[in-house]
């Protein structure tokens, strides 16, 4: 499933950078994350509930940082597990200087199995775009604290 998008937040890229790379404020904004925990340089271990139509379940896996270039691009690779599947995706994040604002954008590909697999095309692709939104509206209103 390819996951692709961009948005403009109201902030610099500085300030843009240091809230994507702090746990704490990672794990307010990103939907579903119950707990994100910091076990290396650039490793974290997370939790998630998440509902993907008429299914929902607990995930539980490692993300990692890769191929970064300071308050310009990073690769978050994501491996997660639960009873009703696995995902795998490697997403490539780009911030784009605009002055006082930056331009937040991301492509990748994401590698569904089990019930995941078989819940169907549209029903992901719905709930995916859904999480997005709500990622980066959960952004702006952090950016606003």
């Amino acid at each position: 499933m390819q996951l692709t998008g961009s948005h403009t937040l109201e902030a610099p890229t500085a300030q843009v950078w240091k809230m994507l790379m702090d746990t704490e404020i990672l794990a307010k904004i990103v939907p579903g994350i119950s707990r994100l925990e910091k076990i290396g340089e650039n490793e974290y271990n997370a939790v998630s509930e998440i509902k993907l139509g008429p299914v929902s379940g607990s995930f539980s896996g490692g993300l990692t940082l890769s191929e970064i270039i300071d308050n310009q691009e990073f690769t978050l690779n994501v491996s997660q597990n639960s009873k009703i599947g696995n995902a795998d995706a490697a997403i490539k994040i780009i911030l784009k200087d605009l002055g006082n604002q930056t331009e937040l954008s991301f492509d990748g590909d994401a590698r569904l199995s089990g019930l995941l697999a078989r819940t169907g095309q549209r029903v992901l692709s719905g709930v995916a775009n859904s999480l997005t939104k709500q990622f980066f509206s959960n952004f702006d209103e952090e950016l606003q604290n």
